[in-house]
């Protein structure tokens, strides 16, 4: 049974609603995956903005993704946000989404949005290595993801498979790879990784030595990093590159529900995420997500998108089902 998620996250309503561009009494109801703190803050501002007023309901990707499809014609839903890819192609397959306007779908890059234009890439994350410098030199270093399944890493990284980020990571493998070759590195990662509970939690494992790395997203990293640093400081971070499968950024969605009653106010809200102001709260915030709007610049601290040398895959190829099948053949689900 899907876990219903009733409670209002955050709520940000204009003084001057009158004013707006798209006044309305009833609030945009937004689904919302993504990070509580970066979907509030381009809530709030896309409020000051319109005066158009933002409900979020706030729950994990998948958790999220599968109650929007229990729902169907019946959800109060007007927009879906998520932190990975593979919770907008469930809720794409089952036909829930409207196809976006080609001028709003140009605020992005092809390779940001899937082909079918049903929904579009609102930020993005990269997969990376984090590992221990007291232990591994340069040298030392995977030169690709498959590598970690060779028996010399038995015991010594880390990784959390139970949450959507790593699930994205195997259905992007899967992608690339195809399912036998998805299956031997599964189950060469059921015999060496270290499993723990978290991406945080994988990264501080690797910072105090109890395992040379671990594979994460580049954001918690520099997160901790901008903090106090304390699962940070003894690491650094080892870019994949060469598109190769441990290279793969993750795109963010953001989609409008067939079943909006505001679908004028969805679709401005999308704009305004995508757009200069919506972009600059990557930018400028602390979230330290990639932007992918046309023209728009990341966060300084990191190094640049396009310089990571990602693989290409259509987001609309993310199989989480096909993944989540073959984790769980391999012990890992």
């Amino acid at each position: 049974m899907i876990r219903k998620l009733p409670l209002f996250v955050g709520t940000f309503i204009s003084l001057a609603l009158s004013t707006a561009a798209f006044a309305q009494q009833d609030p945009l109801i937004v689904y919302n995956a993504q990070h509580e703190t970066l979907a509030q803050e381009w809530a709030s501002a896309f409020t000051d903005e319109t005066g158009i007023p933002v409900v979020l309901r706030q729950g994990s990707d998948l958790e999220v993704g599968n109650q929007i499809v229990q729902e169907g014609e019946n959800s109060p839903a007007d927009v879906f946000l998520t932190e990975n890819s593979p919770a907008m192609v469930l809720v794409d397959k089952a036909g829930l989404f409207e196809t976006l306007p080609q001028d709003l779908l140009a605020q992005v890059p092809e390779q940001f949005r899937p082909t079918n234009g049903n929904w579009m890439g609102i930020a993005a994350r990269s997969t990376v290595f984090a590992y221990n410098k007291d232990k591994l030199t340069e040298a030392d270093l995977p030169k690709t993801m498959a590598e970690l399944a060779d028996a010399k890493w038995q015991g010594r990284w880390a990784a959390s498979p139970s949450g959507a980020d790593f699930q994205a990571i195997v259905a992007a493998y899967l992608a690339l790879e195809g399912e036998d070759a998805t299956l031997a590195w599964l189950k060469g990662m059921q015999e060496n990784a270290v499993i723990v509970r978290g991406n945080r939690a994988a990264l501080a494992a690797a910072n105090n030595g109890e395992v040379d790395g671990a594979l994460i997203y580049h954001y918690y990293w520099y997160g901790d990093q901008a903090g106090t640093g304390e699962n940070s400081n003894s690491t650094a971070l080892h870019y994949f590159g060469n598109e190769d499968p441990g290279a793969f950024v993750s795109i963010s969605g953001g989609g409008i529900l067939k079943t909006s009653k505001h679908k004028d106010e969805a679709e401005a809200f999308l704009r305004f995420i995508t757009s200069a102001k919506g972009q600059d709260v990557l930018r400028d915030g602390t979230s330290f997500e990639y932007a992918v709007g046309v023209d728009h610049a990341s966060n300084p601290a990191l190094p640049a998108l396009d310089s990571l040398d990602a693989p290409k895959i259509d987001p609309s190829q993310l199989d989480t089902v096909g993944a989540a099948r073959l984790m769980t053949e391999a012990g890992l689900l």
